[in-house]
């Protein structure tokens, strides 16, 4: 499977053997290679659960990068990216997901619109279909 955008460089690790429980709000990208309990949360950042990682949490981020254990639901605005040994026991949700080879997965997975800045997601507007009771149009004639 094709990897996607490499991470440019991690501003924060949580490493192996450590353990935090609460809420983690971070800008940037974060690599989890302990336990962590609670949620997960940033609007624009990439969270990278490491092999390593045992995380009970819900994350909202824009790019989820997954290679431990993660027991919760995976939003991410952008997409998520999920490679062997990661074992998922949850809901993900993403405009871009990829599931390679070997992981496990138990959870539904929802693929919605990427969002632009605003929050809002982007939608396709649906065509106007003409009525035959006005128009613009003076090669149009309604008959009948």
């Amino acid at each position: 499977m094709k990897k996607g955008k490499p991470v440019e460089s991690v501003n924060t690790i949580v490493g192996r053997d450590a353990s935090f429980e609460g809420t983690i709000e971070f800008s940037g990208s974060i690599r989890i290679d302990g336990k962590v309990i609670g949620h997960i949360n940033s609007e624009s950042g990439t969270v990278i659960i490491g092999e390593t990682a045992k995380v009970e949490a819900d994350i909202k981020v824009a790019i989820g990068i997954i290679r431990g254990d993660v027991t919760g639901r995976i939003d991410a605005t952008d997409r998520i990216e999920v490679y062997p040994p990661a074992s998922i026991d949850g809901n993900i949700v993403a405009p871009v997901i990829s599931i390679d080879t070997g992981v496990v997965f138990n959870g539904n997975c929802e693929m919605t619109a990427r969002t632009i800045a605003s929050g809002k997601r982007k939608e396709k507007k649906p065509k106007k279909e003409n009525s035959g009771e006005k128009t613009n149009d003076k090669s149009f004639i309604k008959t009948g």
